[in-house]
């Protein structure tokens, strides 16, 4: 899920479960963190509709969290959110600082009390979307702190989760919408693996309800908000309602399936979006992944983590009511943060595979919540509530311009189809609408994933990395097309 910080979405929780370290009314931020005089701003449970998006670009999560360029206080003072919110509108320094009533996050809050919640789960780096995105299932972002070009275009080359699981014999599936945002994994292009990717509307509740999940499974949200399809990613300004809906959605499919008493269900959020969190963000002991340093002006180290975000485990095998709060190694710094996806499915899977980087080797791992019960729980809820109401007062509106993620996402839609090598595609994206846009993804991944479908059964290398030419015309002209590097 898209952008929202723990308090901002479980906050508030702590008022009925103490256990849970949310919201007491206490917290605040000053408009200007630097002077203790100027208007303080406190949490409030109002949080509601966000029609612009907050900072969170790496200088705004800078500012965020330390209150200025300075980073070298310990503990990180979480000081800055509603003074970097305050040039960006009216009332946008309340909007950051707010929370949500449990009760307009129903499924979540059914699912706090059922399951398992995690309150010291942290973004892997303290900057926007892709980064952390990419930390989820290679524990690196290849050096990346902000869009970069070449990397869109070629993939990122780091080896992912993916890669273990396959050296170990094991299956893996991504679940997609609009298009699917682990194609920035230059391996996940090899024609091999183009099978692999499948339509969530079409083939998600076929797959769960025959058994043939496969080992590990990622579901992607709908990034484009649109009429007929409205997004459901929780990205603002994208309706919470809607977000919810798909994950009730997700969780009863799992839950009716026969693979259920097998079944580990992860959800989290990239990074907090610019909204307020109070737990400090850890600023010592974080190993730097690879060795890689991020580009001018920061030459950033990776050597701190992003905000808290909300996360859950959810599983028959683990107990109602659980908190997770920091993990027990494996070393005295080790934290809960993305980066511990890889490091537990290695755990869980008995991969022979070595980790995928120091991050991953260092990250809290989760494993042992599935050894306290000797058998699966049998009172589950079948159902979760239903979202009655919706956080927005208006529906999707297709002509919208583009945020910087879905500019991204077109980015790499151009990679897809071959558009990324005329001259136009530096501006690519910037000129659409959401509507527009969503057409052009949905399109790229469909010839891109029909042009690989055909190159295999022209018996080309399965290993082959797939490239596409622009203004693919026809279905016949596909092949033609389409060009494989090893």
């Amino acid at each position: 899920m898209e952008n929202r910080s723990f308090d901002h979405i479980l906050g508030w929780l702590s008022r009925t479960r103490p256990d849970i370290d949310g919201l007491n009314g206490t917290q605040s931020n000053r408009l200007n963190a630097s002077d203790p005089s100027s208007p303080e701003i406190f949490v409030t449970d109002e949080a509601g509709y966000v029609d612009s998006d907050p900072g969170h670009g790496f200088e705004d999560i800078r500012e965020q969290i330390f209150g200025s360029a300075d980073t070298s206080a310990v503990p990180a003072p979480m000081s800055g959110f509603a003074q970097n919110a305050r040039g960006m509108g009216l009332g946008m320094p309340q909007n950051v600082m707010s929370g949500f009533k449990p009760d307009s996050v129903p499924v979540y809050a059914a699912l706090a009390d059922e399951f398992a919640v995690f309150d010291r789960w942290f973004a892997s780096v303290p900057t926007s979307t892709q980064p952390n995105r990419l930390y989820v299932h290679s524990a690196t972002s290849h050096g990346l702190t902000f869009n970069a070009r070449k990397d869109l275009i070629h993939g990122f080359p780091q080896k992912t989760i993916f890669d273990s699981l396959e050296e170990n014999g094991l299956s893996f599936g991504i679940y997609y919408q609009n298009i699917p945002a682990t194609l920035f994994y230059q391996s996940l292009r090899r024609l091999k693996h183009l099978v692999k990717f499948h339509q969530y509307s079409l083939k998600f509740k076929l797959h769960a309800k025959w058994g043939k999940l496969p080992n590990y499974a990622v579901i992607e949200q709908r990034y484009f908000d649109c009429e007929m399809f409205p997004a459901n990613d929780d990205h603002p300004s994208h309706d919470v309602a809607r977000g919810q809906r798909f994950v009730k959605e997700v969780y009863e499919t799992l839950r009716a399936s026969p693979q259920w008493n097998e079944t580990a269900l992860i959800i989290t959020y990239d990074e907090h979006g610019g909204f307020y969190d109070h737990v400090p963000t850890p600023v010592v002991g974080v190993p730097q992944p690879d060795g890689i340093v991020g580009p001018d002006p920061y030459y950033f180290k990776f050597d701190r983590l992003g905000v808290r975000v909300p996360t859950f485990l959810i599983s028959p095998w683990i107990e109602k009511r659980t908190v997770i709060h920091e993990p027990n190694g494996p070393q005295d710094t080790s934290q809960y943060e993305h980066s511990s996806i890889p490091a537990t499915v290695k755990k869980l899977f008995n991969l022979h595979t070595n980790f995928l980087t120091k991050r991953d080797a260092w990250a809290g791992t989760f494993e042992n919540y599935f050894k306290i019960r000797k058998t699966p729980r049998t009172d589950c809820p079948e159902k979760l509530p239903e979202v009655t109401k919706s956080l927005r007062p208006f529906g999707p509106k297709e002509d919208s311009s583009l945020s910087e993620f879905q500019v991204e996402l077109i980015q790499l839609a151009s990679q897809l189809n071959g558009d990324h090598v005329l001259n136009t595609y530096p501006d690519i994206g910037r000129t659409m609408t959401v509507g527009e846009a969503n057409r052009y993804a949905e399109d790229a991944v469909a010839r891109f994933l029909e042009a690989g479908r055909i190159a295999l059964r022209a018996g080309a290398n399965e290993s082959a990395l797939v490239t596409m030419r622009p203004a693919l015309t026809s279905r016949a002209a596909v092949s033609s097309d389409l060009s494989s590097e090893l």
